[in-house]
């Protein structure tokens, strides 16, 4: 935990030196600590790169938990939000609150604040719920193999609706903010819009925390978590539509950000094993650090053009998913 935290720390004061405008490491201390000057420096630091950072790290720890989770419940490995066609969904509802608050009339700052976030969640929401029902087995067994399949087939099926909203929209400008959430990216950070999923990840991370025993039943199994008096239905449910929650809030102000909770807990377990007291703080630090590194590499990489975080993370993530199922064909525990 200490070296994690010394991590988002350092990747914290790169994320607000570099970029565009390259700011010195001391300039940037100082200006935290309220000891500059006037500078130019300040603006962009405080407005402008600082909610970017923060945001980053909002998001990149609720998908790493998220991820976690739905691994623990649906036991297999493979599984993240992305994968399950839970951001997809929440994809959809934001596409439509966006389209549906310009034809309306709705005003910026309730779409942010209510519309948007209200309709990410419906739509993560009715994706897991049809995912979860395509999963299952004719006799109400939970078939964790058809899962995978479920949820690409549910995207591929959300992703068309999103173009088809796209086409049919009568603005065209809504062409540049439906891209925004196809790609996801961090760009549109302000601090006024980060209330919300802060208070959301605090909130969702502590009652999945306490909720870690009966998470470490299900990896038992099914029948074993059920003799220890565990309801795995209501429980599944009930975390499902916590899981949904947090999704769509971060989702709503991220748009769909692709593999973060596919790879991060596969390396948090390398580090303090599958006992989720344990896991999910660290699961949460390590995904904050990633997601505001890959932020950063966003910015850089082809400065000034600012590339949309969710293309870097898809790119590492694809082969890494690639590399999981060829364990799993082997034989080899993921």
């Amino acid at each position: 935990m200490a070296v994690l935290t010394a991590a988002l720390a350092g990747a914290t004061l790169a994320g607000l030196a570099l970029g565009s405008v390259r700011i010195p490491p001391g300039d940037v201390v100082e200006i935290l600590t309220g000891r500059a000057g006037p500078s130019p420096f300040r603006t962009i630091v405080l407005d402008v790169r600082l909610p970017r950072v923060v945001l980053g790290a909002t998001v990149g720890a609720g998908l790493a938990v998220i991820g976690t989770v739905l691994q623990a419940l649906v036991r297999n490995p493979l599984a993240d939000p992305f994968l399950l066609g839970v951001s997809s969904g929440a994809s959809v509802g934001a596409v439509c609150a966006i389209v549906l608050g310009g034809v309306f009339g709705l005003g910026a700052a309730l779409s942010t604040t209510v519309t948007i976030p209200a309709a990410s969640f419906a739509g993560a929401l009715v994706s897991l719920v049809v995912v979860y029902a395509l999963a299952r087995g004719g006799g109400g067994s939970f078939a964790t193999g058809r899962l995978i399949l479920a949820g690409v087939a549910v995207s591929y099926i959300l992703t068309a609706l999103t173009s088809l909203i796209l086409v049919t929209a009568d603005s065209a400008d809504h062409l540049k903010e439906v891209l925004y959430w196809t790609l996801g990216g961090l760009g549109s950070a302000r601090w006024d819009m980060l209330a919300l999923p802060c208070a959301t990840l605090l909130l969702g991370t502590a009652l999945l925390t306490a909720l870690a025993r009966p998470l470490d039943l299900l990896l038992a199994g099914e029948e074993g978590a059920t003799v220890l008096g565990l309801d795995t239905a209501r429980f599944r449910a009930a975390v499902f539509v916590l899981a949904s929650l947090l999704t769509g809030v971060l989702v709503a102000y991220s748009g769909a950000i692709g593999f973060v909770g596919l790879m991060v807990p596969h390396a948090a377990r390398l580090l303090v094993g599958a006992a989720h007291r344990a896991l999910l703080p660290v699961v949460a630090l390590m995904g904050a650090v990633f997601l505001v590194a890959a932020d950063l590499a966003a910015r850089t990489v082809a400065a000034p053009q600012d590339i949309p975080v969710g293309v870097l993370t898809a790119l590492t993530g694809g082969p890494f998913f690639l590399w999981l199922l060829r364990r799993r064909s082997e034989g080899v525990p993921a």
